[in-house]
């Protein structure tokens, strides 16, 4: 594993994962109210719209995966592509959750029952740390942690705006639900 691996263009590179991975979100956008709430986005603080901007690691490393060859016939890529569908699957699940909940309603169904935003956790996060190992790139896993961080602030606002629309509902599936799997329930702080 290396921090940097090698940089070259190829049909085997890390971009197959990726494009999978950032094309399974437009899931949402068969559902035209789906479209509507996804493109609703949250009132941002101005600590927060940092963060936001903060996202854009999402994209390096999109754009990265293009020019890192996948390990494949390895450990890594092996342990790599499990870690990536453990994520890939449960987003893909909770984005058909998210485009069949009706717009004036919260997505508390499915993935949603064990994670409040398990579309950043599992697809953003997990399926990219597994991107990150079958290539074995330092540089991948790293960026996708930093993205990680980022995104927990806006989750927090996009919570904060939740409450706001959907009020009690909202805070009975927040003391419930955990913000992460595998986190402890916290309605509302950290």
């Amino acid at each position: 594993m290396s921090l940097v691996p090698a940089f070259e263009i190829g049909l085997w590179n890390a971009w197959i994962l990726t494009v999978i991975q950032f094309l399974s979100g437009y899931i949402v956008f068969i559902n035209k109210e789906a479209r509507g709430k996804a493109t609703s986005a949250p009132k941002l603080t101005h600590k927060e719209k940092i963060f936001r901007a903060g996202q854009f690691l999402y994209f390096v490393v999109i754009l990265y995966s293009i020019f890192v060859p996948l390990k494949l016939g390895t450990t890594w890529f092996c342990v790599g592509l499990i870690i990536y569908f453990l994520g890939l699957v449960p987003s893909v699940v909770s984005y058909f959750n998210f485009a069949t909940t009706r717009l004036n309603e919260p997505v508390v169904k499915g993935v949603y029952r064990i994670s409040r935003h398990p579309q950043y956790f599992f697809g953003a996060f997990v399926a990219l740390l597994g991107v990150g190992v079958a290539s074995a790139s330092w540089l991948i896993i790293l960026l996708v942690i930093i993205y990680g961080i980022f995104q927990h602030f806006v989750d927090l606002a996009e919570e904060r705006t939740c409450l706001e629309k959907y009020g009690n509902a909202y805070r009975e599936y927040m003391n419930r639900t955990p913000r992460y799997i595998g986190v402890p329930k916290s309605g509302g702080k950290w």
